[in-house]
């Protein structure tokens, strides 16, 4: 398949005592034709460096210029591409930076390398190349800014404007069919709800009138019990013997005002005092009032008038 062999050579033998021993191993001959013109390469690099008369101790300057020789600088640029993405990724994780490579050999191959994206890299490069170029002060992107929100909002009132006069059916000249049939179907939309809404509230309060009216049938049937049964009572305590003559000066209750006269019901008669004492009470009551009544027999004496 091939020939393997290791040849080690001495720099002493070239006259150069303190460069040291290079050990060179050469070459494995196969079919492949790139792995041959790689390893001829290699040696004709090392014999010119050799043979020249520059070569000085330790690590020599490569003198910076376009390679003639094809072979030669497919090599490089393989050796020096693999050095270039391993140098960048290991200023991304020795640094934490955003780094992106991107290279091209001369057959227009592609070669790339990113941390994150090179895609998302290029745009960051991009807006921050955008910003490092405007020039102008802070005031001035302010003002420039709010200029243009102010412009939209001009717009937006423009709008809203146009379309309050065409729902009051104004400014119509410069709709067209489809137009104004659209505006036809939302009014018509908007009066089916404007019209459930009013029925809605409309029945919301005939139903509270409905209640209002029932609560106060409710009452009504209980004043008119109070008032029947304050009447039975009333003419159980005429029908009593010696219990007429003491109502026969008070007209009936529903008959009176209670803002023309005082109350006097809360005045519960002692048992001391006469019959007498209590019609006089009364009668003082009425004209203290300014109240014309009949004349009122008192036990003492037959008769007595009143007047204002």
């Amino acid at each position: 398949m091939g020939v393997f062999f290791r040849e080690e050579t001495s720099l002493d033998e070239f006259g150069l005592n303190k460069f040291g021993e290079r050990i060179i191993n050469l070459f494995y001959i196969h079919e492949s034709e790139n792995i041959y013109l790689a390893t001829m390469s290699y040696l004709n690099q090392s014999m010119e460096v050799l043979d020249s008369p520059q070569r000085k101790i330790g690590r020599g300057k490569i003198e910076i210029k376009r390679i003639e020789n094809t072979t030669n600088r497919q090599v490089t640029f393989c050796k020096r591409r693999n050095g270039l993405l391993k140098k960048a990724y290991e200023l991304s994780v020795l640094c934490d930076a955003e780094v992106a490579l991107i290279v091209f050999s001369t057959r227009g191959r592609l070669y790339e390398y990113s941390n994150n994206s090179v895609k998302g890299t290029i745009e960051r490069y991009k807006k921050a190349c955008s910003d490092s170029s405007n020039t102008g002060s802070v005031s001035e992107l302010n003002a420039q800014f709010y200029q243009q929100e102010a412009a939209k909002l001009r717009g937006q009132i423009s709008n809203l404007q146009n379309s309050h006069r065409h729902m009051l059916g104004e400014s119509l000249s410069s709709m067209s069919i489809r137009d104004l049939k659209n505006l036809e179907s939302r009014l018509e939309r908007g009066i089916s709800r404007i019209r459930s809404k009013k029925n809605e509230l409309l029945f919301a309060e005939i139903e509270l009138m409905q209640k209002r009216e029932i609560d106060l049938h409710n009452s009504n049937q209980y004043l008119r019990a109070k008032i029947a049964e304050n009447e039975r009572a009333q003419q159980q305590m005429n029908l009593m013997p010696g219990g007429g003559s003491e109502y026969e000066l008070m007209p009936p209750p529903q008959s009176f005002d209670t803002r023309n006269y005082f109350q006097v019901n809360g005045l519960q008669p002692n048992d001391h005092y006469s019959r007498h004492d209590q019609t006089a009470l009364q009668l003082l009551i009425y004209m203290l009032k300014g109240t014309v009544i009949s004349p009122v027999p008192f036990p003492s004496c037959r008769s007595t008038t009143s007047t204002r």
